[in-house]
């Protein structure tokens, strides 16, 4: 397989900012090791899940196409899945959090097409092919799950972030690419975990994206399903650690009945989970996600929802009551009252209308930022959006006359005015003047000789959100991560030990009872005295030939390795007794 991205109708109509996220998969890049880890993995997890996880997890696998001795291509795994509705792409680790649940909206399943070292095959940091593949997709295959899924992206990509939210990303992001390369120092791992922890410790009052990820975690990640006392696993994190699907069944860990306050529950991604929330059905996640996302300013606007974008210092859109949005950095805020009478953003700014730019209104003409008076005119129950024709004449609203407009709040604007533009139902949205000046009591906020004041309409702001309202607005190509994942290291040990792991796949897939095994096994001992799945799967091989011999030999290493490296022997033991129960059936 090549390293083209095969796309389908669901990819193609993927916006440009999200497809520069979007890597090939070379499948040639996967070695034989990589695909005994899979293998491994996927045995003992389908074994073992088949008792303890949400019975849409096997019947998810099947419908998926992902199986358990290869590792799933993104071409297989997309033409199946169109089937359901969705498609998956492949990305290099972890992603801004507002940029993954923003594929989510779109039915579309990230996946991190790396896959773990052998040396952290029961649980990793960084995601991977197996915690994505293995853990989100097959879940998915529920259609009432795979909705709340693709409505959590589009609620949560319209987060807003605090500026600490994309230093934890890049902390986090970092960490795990550390954790999971072979040969870090332990210094560099020690300063990237602190740096980590130095955030989770000064993060402030948790943004909206910081509770939506909380939110996320104990969920998609690591939720559990059924009651309290009898749950079952359907959270990605979960389905794909074959060290935490255990422990998470045992009395070690709390579980607590899932209601909103598991957003303000945060979460470290390099320690087991302490406690783990379970939801009755898939049904009451999505009734949770509601009542989050009406405490969202993307539900609630105001003041609070403005301050929200202030603070976030990133690209954020207002909605006003007409249905006028402006997208831009927002900056300033003057309030009276406890409401917004003035916004300003700084910077390239775009207005909008239900999420398509107003023509004219663009970037190119707004470059240097926006400011707008918002609210009711003074001793006026009227609204400007509610005025009839009539009224508007009677305030002269009008073109080509000069009008001065006192706002309450003391914003005044004082212009000639030149046009409007209505929305759909014919209120007016937007009012051009020439010769404005606009104060708010002696502050100066605009004067004439700046051009054309553009005053947006609204009486209150109904909406604040992440991102701009219209994409094409803005030039949103611009991701460039702080850190790259890092490829396993090649030597010569290492070539050599993936020649036997190829040579025992091909034995095995071959169904070849012939070819020997004891050079294989010689070289094995002899050169790579630290490897344990190859003996295990050498193991396998050997039940099905009656050669007691070697067989013992393979034992009695295998068993001399365990006392070598006592923390394998759970893995060892764990891979015998899939051996051992394949042959019993």
């Amino acid at each position: 397989m090549n390293s083209i991205i095969e796309s389908n109708p669901l990819l193609d109509r993927l916006p440009k900012h999200l497809q520069q996220f979007i890597k090939p998969q070379d499948y040639n890049d996967y070695t034989p090791i990589n695909q005994a880890v899979w293998r491994y993995v996927m045995r003992k997890n389908v074994n073992y899940l088949s008792k303890v996880a949400h019975n849409s997890y096997l019947e998810g696998l099947k419908k998926t196409g992902i199986e358990v001795d290869n590792i799933p291509s993104m071409y297989g795994m997309n033409r199946i899945l169109t089937e359901i509705g969705w498609a998956a792409v492949a990305v290099d680790g972890f992603i801004p959090p507002n940029a993954f649940m923003e594929f989510q909206a779109y039915n579309v399943l990230v996946i991190a097409s790396d896959i773990r070292q052998l040396e952290h095959i029961e649980y990793t940091p960084a995601p991977d092919i197996i915690h994505e593949g293995a853990g989100h997709a097959p879940i998915i295959a529920n259609p009432e799950y795979a909705e709340y899924l693709r409505r959590f992206g589009e609620i949560g990509c319209k987060a807003i972030s605090s500026h600490k939210d994309y230093e934890m990303y890049e902390a986090i992001r970092l960490l795990s690419i550390l954790k999971e390369a072979e040969g870090t120092s332990q210094i560099d791992i020690d300063a990237a975990e602190k740096a980590v922890e130095d955030l989770q410790n000064n993060m402030g009052e948790l943004s909206e994206m910081a509770q939506i990820r909380n939110l996320h975690w104990w969920t998609v990640e690591y939720g559990l399903i059924g009651s309290v006392e009898n749950p079952k696993i359907y959270g990605a994190g979960l389905l794909s650690s074959i060290g935490e699907s255990a422990h998470c069944m045992t009395e070690k860990v709390k579980k607590i009945p899932y209601d909103i306050s598991a957003a303000n529950q945060s979460f470290d991604i390099t320690q087991l989970q302490p406690q783990l929330y379970v939801t009755p059905d898939f049904a009451f996640l999505s009734l949770i996600l509601e009542e989050f996302a009406n405490k969202m300013a993307l539900r609630t606007g105001g003041l609070s929802g403005i301050n929200k974008l202030i603070q976030s210092t990133a690209l954020g859109t207002i909605e006003l009551s007409t249905g006028i949005q402006i997208s831009g950095v927002f900056t300033n805020v003057i309030e009276s009252q406890g409401k917004p009478v003035y916004i300003q953003t700084t910077g390239k700014t775009a207005l909008s209308y239900r999420e398509k730019e107003l023509v004219g209104h663009g970037t190119i003409k707004h470059v240097d930022g926006f400011g707008s008076a918002i609210g009711k005119l003074k001793g006026i129950n009227l609204a400007i959006e509610d005025m009839s024709p009539r009224d508007l004449s009677a305030y002269s609203i009008t073109e080509n006359k000069t009008v001065t407009l006192e706002f309450e709040g003391d914003i005044t604007v004082k212009g000639e005015i030149i046009t409007g533009s209505r929305n759909l139902h014919g209120e007016i949205i937007l009012i051009s003047f020439k010769n404005c000046t606009v104060t708010h009591g002696e502050t100066i906020l605009f004067q004439p000789e700046w051009g054309v004041y553009d005053m947006a309409v609204g009486k209150k702001v109904i909406s604040a959100f992440s991102g701009p309202a219209d994409a094409n607005s803005f030039d949103l190509i611009s991701h460039v991560p702080s850190s790259k994942t890092i490829k396993a290291q090649q030597s010569a040990e290492r070539d050599d030990l993936e020649v036997l792991y190829q040579t025992v796949r091909m034995i095995r897939e071959s169904k070849d009872t012939t070819t020997s095994l004891v050079p294989v096994f010689k070289k094995l001992k002899d050169n790579h005295p630290k490897d344990w799945l190859l003996s295990v799967e050498i193991t396998e091989l050997l039940n099905d030939r009656n050669e007691p011999q070697l067989l013992e030999e393979v034992a009695n290493y295998l068993q001399n390795l365990k006392q070598r490296r006592p923390e394998i022997t759970h893995l060892i033991n764990g891979g015998l007794d899939l051996i051992s129960k394949s042959v019993a059936h």
